[in-house]
């Protein structure tokens, strides 16, 4: 059985981080990362369209972790290790530099992943990192003298002393059975960061039409977030919806996806706002067609339909509207009540809530508290944040507190 000090089970982003900075810090041991696919890093370089949301310009350690639905209160510590700021300066201490786009979001400013792979896949081989693609750990099991026996699907085997599994998101509780095996808890997956299926024919027909900030909400639940919010075939997407859908993760899986859900298309304007702007445009475009004049910043596909599913006919000037018909104009448009049928992955950041129970591991080293020698890293642990690069943000952390902390113990 070969014999390695240090072996790192994942070769995505918190895997291979750790990985660097533990052959980095502790020159001369020896560092494996096993990657079961083909490739190292496949969802950073898909991430963001192929330009890598690397993190978030959010510096201060709370408000960071208030955009994690799950474990931000576990990573307030980790942030005042490593947070967004120390994920600039390492990589732009190694020629990447980064940008910062209006919303926060950073990329790099080749805004191509493939500089960020480039980067990590150099400074892993100049630090002795062995890399080993189509390599996936099958089993491991505790040795009595301490460390681990390890078996790869090829039926290779090898021995190492310290162990951390950073193999991504559990999709299914069966890819978390290496974590069970060696006494850790799992709680259940379930995705997070989807887009919903809607079941209104007239929405379909507006595919593609997106609005810049809408309230999404789902009534008597306390679910509620504001932003962009795209139509798209299915039903609903966006910024918005992602963020609904992290925060009500389990909730809306519990009721399979099947649920009311109440948009706000103009949440910046009250209903006493909207009323007389609505007056205004009585008074002043008397005799032309409800249906052609929409309330800015709303396309006008979406007005019409919004005006006809209010009740209102498409022959009818604005002279015409009554009081009653101007009542339900306003109810839809701060109020459009739709029903969900369904949800699709959002291939961009298929992230999912539940993982590695966070009490049973050391955030100050990311070493198990069941299982010495064994580490946790990235998205195995129950830890998912919304979209716009927190979740790269935890692995950069996470993996950056395992390898020092294994580099610590083999140093």
């Amino acid at each position: 059985m070969n014999q390695r000090p240090v072996v790192v089970a994942g070769g995505g982003a918190a895997g291979f981080f750790a990985a660097i900075v533990c052959a980095e810090a502790s020159p001369g041991t020896k560092v494996t990362v096993l990657e079961r696919s083909s490739q190292f890093l496949s969802k950073v370089r898909i991430s963001g369209g192929g330009r890598c949301n690397i993190t978030h310009a959010c510096f201060d350690g709370r408000e960071l972790s208030s955009h994690y639905p799950r474990g931000g209160a576990a990573l307030l510590g980790p942030f005042t290790v490593f947070q967004p700021k120390d994920t600039i300066a390492w990589f732009e201490a190694r020629g990447v530099k980064l940008k910062t786009e209006t919303d926060g979001r950073m990329f790099p400013v080749s805004n191509s992943s493939q500089t960020i792979i480039e980067c990590l896949v150099r400074t892993a081989q100049a630090a002795g990192v062995e890399l080993l693609a189509n390599h996936g750990l099958e089993q491991v099991a505790r040795r009595g003298e301490g460390g681990f026996s390890l078996t790869l699907t090829d039926g290779e085997t090898l021995g190492c002393e310290r162990l951390m599994l950073a193999t991504g998101g559990c999709h299914a509780a069966a890819a978390g059975r290496l974590t069970v095996s060696l006494g850790h808890t799992l709680e259940p997956p379930v995705p997070s960061l989807f887009t919903f299926h809607i079941a209104a024919p007239w929405l379909h027909e507006l595919a593609g039409i997106s609005v810049e900030e809408a309230e999404v909400s789902l009534p008597g639940s306390g679910l509620r977030e504001r932003g962009a919010l795209l139509v798209t075939h299915a039903g609903l997407s966006g910024p918005a919806i992602l963020r609904l859908s992290a925060w009500g993760a389990r909730a809306l899986h519990e009721v399979d996806y099947r649920f009311p859900l109440r948009v706000n298309w103009l949440p910046h304007l009250g209903r006493e706002a909207i009323a007389g702007q609505l007056q205004s445009r009585r008074a002043a475009q008397p005799a032309r067609l409800v249906v052609n004049t929409p309330l800015p910043p709303l396309p006008a596909r979406l007005w019409e339909r919004l005006v006809l599913a209010a009740g209102v006919p498409r022959e009818t000037r604005w002279a015409d509207l009554t009081r009653s018909a101007r009542h339900h104009l306003i109810e839809q448009l701060i109020g459009t009540e739709l029903q969900a049928v369904g949800r699709s992955l959002n291939q961009d950041e298929f992230v999912t809530c539940g993982g590695v129970r966070l009490g049973e591991v050391n955030f100050k080293t990311m070493e198990s508290r069941l299982c010495p020698g064994l580490y946790f890293g990235g998205e195995l642990l129950d830890i998912d944040g919304l979209t716009g690069g927190f979740n790269f943000q935890a692995a950069w952390t996470t993996g950056w507190i395992a390898g020092r902390g294994m580099a610590v113990q083999t140093g």
